[in-house]
Order: structure tokens, then C-alpha cells, then sequence
């Protein structure tokens, strides 16, 4: 763009010309504005429950806020020679609601692998006209799934009416069950367990044919309380495969009974160390509590090679007890190696430890543990101190899931024990990750089977951090800005809301976990800044520990602990399907005219070389003209050099400067630069505006506007900004920090960015390559 100079006769008149200038625009603005839709500012009040006295308008929980407990004494027996858990359990259920119940819901998790189970049924697929031998065998393939119910009775072994309904089961009292009233009851049950290679699933087992062993990862392995809570009543939606797992505190005592070579990982605190486990397993343990810096091994990877070779024909049992949890989950092999070491979190020691078989070797003895210890020291910074005793990693081929204190995580090796990149980060990503969710749900307990988000999200979220703590290089693939732009910008008709219930959601990964993830980073780091984002957020994890929040819940905390009316990031980020593209759509450059004769002059000189560059003024260059051929045309003004200060013009304008007051003579000498900057709101979602201006000697300046500025002008608005220094050139989102999808309307004077993609696949492809054994090779 032009430079533009104010062309004035006098200061004074200048003055009053902006004055009414400024005026009129004002009026035209306020009358835009009444015209403007106002929606994307809208307060969530009619989207949000109304705060009462169990959840609050500041998003803490209320004075009669309550939950509901429940407290399981299990015995199970690991089959396996037939791959089947048989068990009868114990549950006493607490009613602090204050309602009357008259029956319990029972959650049937295994029922989704039944015959004809729901999950089966609206399964969808198509049938290729050419499929492999293994493709055709996976889709005859029946897997006899389920739960087994064999009896429900009263600690009295009375029999108690009860009614299956797909996943869920409901259990009728003998009598209304009231406030502060506690029920207990048994039930008995056995089913198969599934083989992941063939079926998938979040548990089940990993066949070794080689040396015919087995390793198991157990989950959802017994009928489990459904959640009553005050917002929902029962929480009995059907568990379809993507909406996960809600559920209520308590107190465990589980028994296990599997091989007697068998080593096994669980939820909670062994209990009977000294029938189990060897004096000198007991002394490595003792040890490892100790050492804060190496994993010690408590079963050396030479003790887990010789139990492979040969099978134990006897039964061992071993003991578990985990106060205050919402699951159990346990692994059992004998393959495996078991390290371990001390965690110094709020004064107390935390076991930081990992069950893996040689096969996640050497990658799981050099990197698992020491993951597990630096998830739960920084989670532990940004959240709440790790309450639990323990934290687990079981290593398996290749699945990734969380229960308390326990999760399965993958990262294989190749046979030869050289890996790619990409296996590496996957592997520390993982454990990241399914750690993490010891606080997002396990702790902060929020409800999984209706909001995917505030589990995945929240967690990748500090998963992020947690990675950049490990390594600032670390190969990211959710939480910065730009990652999320190919999602956001993409096909809207495949897109939902982060707000929608998990069974319905398009693109899970990129709804539940990155986009949402994404959103807290760019709050963190651009709407709130650091300081008042981290203690919001840490609030919101105090609040709610060992609690049931819901997203107004969050949202409200994230406001309150946070001074800021952030109620148009989580309509924008969070109700919306919109994307960030804004604009720098023009830039209009002004100049203050100090009125002197010499910058007159120099004006209509550079004016004049303008114009001379005109195609017909040079075409005529030369030319023979009446001028130039009869001197008698030539007057006064023709012989004048035009473009020199007359002493005449001097005279003049010293008199005028002389008339005026020192604040106009400041005016003058100022130099100011006026550029008038045009924004245009393309993708919907409002968001701050933060502008690189690079100066013509080479300095810059960073400037932030917050999202606010769109206010009563949320599709376009102009703004003048005043510089001491000439532009060279302005830069739209400089950091790449609010997610623009479109960064080819962000600079003046215009530039073309390289489309990502290419270098980001390439890029991608070089990871997955295993270069240390290309290296050996």
C-alpha cells in the first residue's frame, strides 16, 4: 500500500476536521453495533445447569453436594489352561443421596462382546470383492463374550430379582434403601477372555506361541456399581465401545488366584508379600523404595527367562487391598521382569514401577519407569500431589489403557532389540499418557461414558506439558496450535461439537483428545497467560478430587479461580464446529503533515516522478512540444523551480509555526506513522489478535489484542495503530498459537506460505524408519 499524507491548511483546522471525523465515525460505528449478532459473546447461561446447592455458580461443589460409595471384597481365579476368570464378589453400597433408592444399577462392561450383543448389532462394515485369509477369518470369527451370571443373593445367600438389559444389570432391593442406609450384597459369575490380536479390546490376553505363554491384562473383569449422582440419577447409558467408564469410589480387597510362577501387577498394595514373594524380592523392593534416582529390579530379567521355560502345575493367591478407588485392574505372566523406585511427592514415597517381558526390551528397562516418575512429578505440579501408593506400567503389544494405580501401554521393539524413532516416542507418549490418567478420570472423576473430553482432553492436555518437561524436542502430536489446523479446517459435515455425548462423536481422536487439548493450550499460553491459567486449572483439580465434575463444573472453576469472563472460548472452542481464520485484509498507511514547505515540496516531487512513470508520459519523452520550441510561451511558472522552498513560502510558514502553542508544535515534530489495519473474522471462531511488526531498521514489536476487540463487531473491525518508526512489515499470529487455519491472509504486504503437509509427512516417514537397525545392518 501507498504512503498517504494529510494534506491541511492549519493545525487548528486539522484538529476540528478529526474531531468531527471521529464523531461521525463513532456514530456509524454505534449504529453498526446495534445491528452487529452478538452470539459469539453470549453468556453460557442457557446452556449451563443452574448452580444449586450440590454445584455452585463458581464451580465448586455445594454445600450438600454428595456421592455415592461402594466397597467390593473379590475372589477370582485366573484359568490359564482355558483362558476364563471365574469370581463371586461382595458389594456393599453406600447411599449418601437424598433419595430413596428401590434398586441399584449394575454395570456389565464384558457384555459387549456377548452374542447379539447391541455393539454387534449396529456394527457397520462392507464386503470388498477381494479379502485376505486373515480378514475372512476375523470377520466368521465368534468370540463366546460375556458375563456369566450365575447368582445374585444377600450376604445371607437369599436370592435377589434381577434383570439383564444388554451391559447393564438391575439389581431390586428387598426393602427401599434410604439416606445413610448401606446395602450389601453377592454376586457370582465367570466368563472367557478375549484375545486381543483377534477381538481387540481394552483387556484381555497376548499369545506367545513360541514358548506357549500367556500374558494377561485384566480389566472390567467383574460387575461394577454404576454412578448416581445428582446431575444424572443413574448413569445406565449402554456401554457401546467408545463412551468409557464412570464409576464410584471405594475401598478394595481383591484376591487373585492365578499360576503359582505367575508374577502380578494390580490396583493397590500387596498384602501378603511374605507368601509370595521371595526374602530377596522383598529386600529389591525395599531397596527400590529407596533409590529416587535408577529402577531396581525386583524380578531380574534372567529370573523372568527361566520362568518361561517351564509352567507351575500349583496356585498361588495373592492379596490386594486400595483404599478410596474407582477400579481395579491387575496384569499376570510369568514373563514378567519387574522393576521399580521411590517417588518423593507431598512428603511421602511413591513406587514408580513396570511389568514388562523381554520382548519390550531394551526399550521398557531403560525408559518405563523413569517415564512413570517424571509423569507423576510434573501431573503432581500442575494438578494435585499423586495420592495413590504405587503407579504401574504393564507392557503389552500394543494397547493403551488406565485404571488406578495400573495401565497397559505398548511400544514394542523389533525382534533383534533395535527400534525406530517413532517406536520410542509412541512408548514414552503412551506411558505419558495412560499415567496421566490416574488424575484425569481416576482421581478428578469425571463421566467418561458421556463426556469423552474432560478425561482425553484434560490429559492430553498435560500430557503435552509432561512431554516438553521430558524432552523441548519432543515430537508432539497434539497440544501446539498448528497441529490442530488440517482438523479444524476440514469437511464441518464430519465434524461435532467437543460437546456431544462420545458415543455420537465424529473423528474421536481429533474431538475427544487434540482439540480440546489444543483449546487449554491456547488458553494457557495466548487468552489467560500462564500465571492465572495454571491456578485455575490446579483449583479446579483441588475442587474436585475424588469427586464427579461436569463441564460446567470446569468451566465456571476455570472463570472464578481466573478473574476472566471466558464464556466465548468455551461457546467458540467447545459448542462449535468453527475454525480460526482471520484476516489482515488491508493496511492503509498515513503520515503527519507538519505543513513545512519543504515537505511540501518533496510531496509534489515524488508525486510528480509518479506520474512520470505513466506508459503515455514516457512514450512522449522527448517529444517537440509549443514549450519547448517557443521560448515566449514560457513564463513566470515555467522557469520557477517549482519543487524549491521560495524565501517567500519560508517566511510564511515561519509565521504560522510561531502562532501556534508548544502541545501543536509537539504535534508536528512527532513524526508519528499512522497505519490503519483491517481484520476480517473468515473462520467464525473469535479469538485474540497477536501482530509481529517488523520496522524498516529492523527491530519489531509484538502486539496483543484480546479476543474482546471483536466485541459488537465480530465479522470485521478496523484499528489504527501509531508507530515512531516507518513499517516494513506486519505478521498476523507470528507464534502460531491460535490454531489459523489460513496463514496466506496473514501478512502485509502479502506472502505465499509452502503448504506444510509435504514436510510434514516426509518428516513423519523418517521417524517411522528403524535407523538403528539400519545402522547395524
Amino acid at each position: 500500500m501507498g504512503k498517504r499524507i494529510f494534506k491541511i491548511i492549519g493545525i487548528r483546522k486539522v484538529m476540528k476536521h478529526l474531531f468531527f471525523s471521529f464523531l461521525m465515525l463513532a456514530v456509524s460505528v454505534l449504529s453498526a453495533q446495534q445491528n452487529t449478532n452478538q452470539s459469539k459473546f453470549k453468556q453460557l447461561g442457557t446452556e449451563l445447569p443452574t448452580p444449586n446447592t450440590y454445584r455452585t455458580a463458581s464451580g465448586a461443589p455445594g454445600h450438600e453436594y454428595y456421592q455415592q460409595q461402594a466397597d467390593y471384597v473379590i475372589s477370582i481365579t485366573l484359568d490359564d489352561q482355558n483362558q476364563k476368570i471365574t469370581g463371586e464378589e461382595v458389594i456393599t453400597y453406600t447411599n449418601n443421596a437424598p433419595d430413596e433408592l428401590t434398586y441399584l444399577w449394575i454395570q456389565l462392561d464384558q457384555n459387549v462382546r456377548a452374542p447379539n450383543s447391541m455393539s454387534s448389532k449396529i456394527a457397520k462394515g462392507d464386503m470388498p470383492s477381494r479379502m485376505s485369509t486373515g480378514s475372512l477369518e476375523r470377520m466368521l470369527y465368534e468370540f463366546p463374550g460375556g458375563f456369566n451370571i450365575e447368582k445374585v443373593t444377600t450376604t445371607g445367600n437369599a436370592d435377589l430379582p434381577y434383570v439383564i438389559n444388554e451391559t447393564m444389570m438391575r439389581v431390586d432391593l428387598p426393602q427401599p434403601l434410604k439416606t445413610g442406609q448401606k446395602f450389601s450384597f453377592k454376586i457370582k459369575y465367570w466368563y472367557n477372555i478375549n484375545d486381543r490380536n483377534k477381538i481387540g479390546g481394552r483387556s484381555g490376553y497376548e499369545y506367545f506361541p513360541e514358548e506357549d505363554n500367556y500374558l494377561y491384562t485384566i480389566a472390567q473383569f467383574f460387575p461394577r456399581m454404576a454412578v448416581y449422582t445428582d446431575y444424572e440419577g443413574w448413569q445406565h447409558k449402554q456401554f457401546l465401545g467408545s463412551g468409557e467408564f464412570t464409576l464410584p469410589f471405594g475401598n478394595y480387597e481383591v484376591r487373585i488366584t492365578v499360576p503359582a510362577d505367575h508374577i502380578v501387577a494390580a490396583t493397590g498394595e500387596l498384602q501378603n508379600a511374605s507368601s509370595i514373594l521371595t526374602s530377596e524380592q522383598r529386600k529389591r523392593y525395599s531397596d527400590a523404595r529407596k533409590s529416587l534416582q535408577t529402577p531396581v529390579f525386583i524380578v531380574t530379567p534372567e529370573e523372568a527367562l527361566a520362568a518361561e521355560k517351564n509352567k507351575a502345575t500349583t496356585q498361588k493367591t495373592w492379596i490386594f487391598k486400595a483404599q478410596n478407588v474407582r477400579d481395579f485392574a491387575f496384569a499376570s505372566s510369568r514373563k514378567f521382569i519387574w522393576d521399580a523406585m521411590g517417588v518423593q511427592l507431598g512428603g511421602k514415597t511413591v513406587m514408580a514401577e513396570s511389568f514388562y517381558p523381554k520382548e519390550g526390551n531394551p526399550l521398557w528397562e531403560q525408559y518405563s519407569t523413569r517415564v512413570v516418575a517424571h509423569t507423576l512429578n510434573v501431573y503432581s505440579k500442575h494438578t494435585i500431589d499423586y495420592p495413590y501408593p504405587r503407579a504401574i506400567s504393564v507392557h503389552t503389544d500394543r494397547i493403551g489403557m488406565e485404571y488406578p494405580m495400573i495401565c497397559f501401554n505398548g511400544g514394542r521393539p523389533e525382534a533383534d532389540g533395535t527400534y525406530s524413532e517413532g517406536t520410542k516416542y509412541g512408548m514414552i507418549g503412551v506411558i505419558i499418557h495412560e499415567v496421566g490418567h490416574n488424575f484425569f478420570p481416576m482421581i478428578i472423576n469425571s463421566d467418561e461414558r458421556q463426556w469423552t473430553w474432560m478425561d482425553e482432553g484434560l490429559n492430553t492436555f498435560v500430557q503435552f506439558l509432561t512431554e516438553q518437561e521430558w524432552d523441548t524436542e519432543y515430537p508432539a502430536r497434539r497440544g501446539p496450535a498448528h497441529k490442530i489446523v488440517d482438523y479444524m479446517k476440514g469437511d464441518k459435515s464430519k465434524m461435532m461439537p467437543i460437546m456431544t455425548n462420545s458415543e455420537s462423536l465424529l473423528q474421536f481422536g481429533n474431538n475427544a483428545y487434540a482439540k480440546p487439548a489444543t483449546a487449554l493450550n491456547i488458553l494457557r499460553e495466548t487468552v489467560l497467560g500462564r500465571e492465572l491459567f495454571d491456578y485455575a486449572f490446579k483449583e479446579y483439580c483441588r475442587r474436585w478430587a475424588f469427586k464427579h465434575p461436569t463441564p460446567s463444573d470446569f468451566f465456571r472453576t476455570m472463570e472464578d479461580a481466573s478473574g476472566t469472563d471466558l464464556d466465548w472460548f468455551w461457546r467458540g472452542w467447545f459448542y462449535t464446529t468453527d475454525h480460526v481464520d482471520i484476516a489482515l485484509t488491508d493496511v492503509r498507511w498515513f503520515t503527519l503533515d507538519d505543513q513545512s514547505p519543504a515537505a511540501r515540496k518533496e510531496y509534489e516531487k515524488r508525486q510528480a516522478q509518479t506520474d512520470a512513470r505513466g506508459i503515455t508520459y514516457q512514450r512522449n519523452a522527448g517529444n517537440t512540444t509549443i514549450i519547448s520550441e517557443d521560448s515566449t510561451m514560457r513564463d513566470f511558472y515555467n522557469k520557477m523551480d517549482k519543487y524549491a522552498v521560495q524565501p517567500w513560502e519560508a517566511r510564511d510558514y515561519e509565521r504560522f509555526y510561531n502562532g501556534l502553542s508548544d502541545a501543536e508544535k509537539a504535534l508536528l515534530k512527532s513524526k508519528k506513522e499512522f497505519y490503519e489495519l483491517h481484520f476480517e473474522n473468515k473462520g467464525g471462531l473469535v479469538m485474540p489478535v497477536i501482530l509481529e511488526v517488523t520496522f524498516v531498521d529492523g527491530t519489531t514489536e509484538v502486539i496483543r489484542l484480546p479476543a474482546e476487540v471483536w466485541l459488537r463487531s465480530e465479522d470485521a473491525f478496523t484499528k489504527v495503530f501509531i508507530f515512531d518508526k516507518v513499517v516494513d512489515r506486519i505478521e498476523l499470529d507470528p507464534f502460531l498459537e491460535i490454531a489459523d487455519t489460513d496463514r496466506n491472509n496473514n501478512y502485509w504486504p502479502q506472502q505465499k506460505e509452502p503448504t506444510r503437509f509435504e514436510l510434514y509427512k516426509q518428516r513423519e516417514w523418517n521417524r517411522g524408519q528403524n535407523t538403528m537397525q539400519r545402522a547395524r545392518e
